[in-house]
């Protein structure tokens, strides 16, 4: 069996010329994958990077490439666990188009979101939440180096009912 040949996946500042494929999930179910339907919305992403508001002290979203062509997104905000800042930490969520799912693109682009996060911002701790069924996810963060913590019950509604959802965090000392 022939390896796969290395990824070149690369994260940059999203830019007008991007808003075709990064809204892609918020207009179509099949876009969005199984796990990432959560209705239309209103292209506030859309509108944040054709006003080049993607990259804020809250949060961001950066464009990820492989071999040079759109892929996806990856995005973090900021959310407290405990009174800020002490408190503070980062959740980090991604998005490919389909025909980039399951080729190691994802779990690429979250570890150099990681390393891009820690190497930028002083917060200690970055968070991913993915729904219990999804084990893909859950594998991907795993590669990245996160650890399991716990299962959120009933924490996101989802496709007519609420769905559990696996908390995963690194913290700075684990990259």
């Amino acid at each position: 069996m022939t390896p796969p040949a290395a990824l070149d996946v690369r994260l940059r500042p999203t830019g007008p010329e991007d808003v075709a494929v990064l809204d892609r999930p918020w207009r179509n179910p099949q876009d969005a994958g199984p796990f990432g339907w959560y209705g239309f919305r209103d292209g506030s992403l859309a509108e944040r990077i054709r006003a080049g508001r993607t990259l804020t002290e809250d949060g961001g979203v950066l464009a990820v490439e492989e071999g040079g062509a759109l892929v996806g997104d990856v995005s973090w905000i900021s959310r407290d666990n405990a009174p800020p800042p002490a408190g503070r930490c980062w959740m980090i969520g991604a998005w490919l188009v389909p025909e980039a799912r399951g080729r190691g693109i994802g779990t690429a682009a979250q570890r150099l979101l990681v390393s891009y996060l820690f190497s930028t911002t002083t917060l200690e701790r970055i968070e991913a939440g993915t729904e219990l069924d999804n084990r893909a996810e859950q594998a991907a963060l795993e590669r990245v180096g996160f650890t399991r913590e716990g299962v959120l019950r009933h924490a996101a509604f989802r496709a007519g009912g609420y769905r559990d959802m696996v908390l995963y965090s690194i913290l700075r000392a684990e990259t």
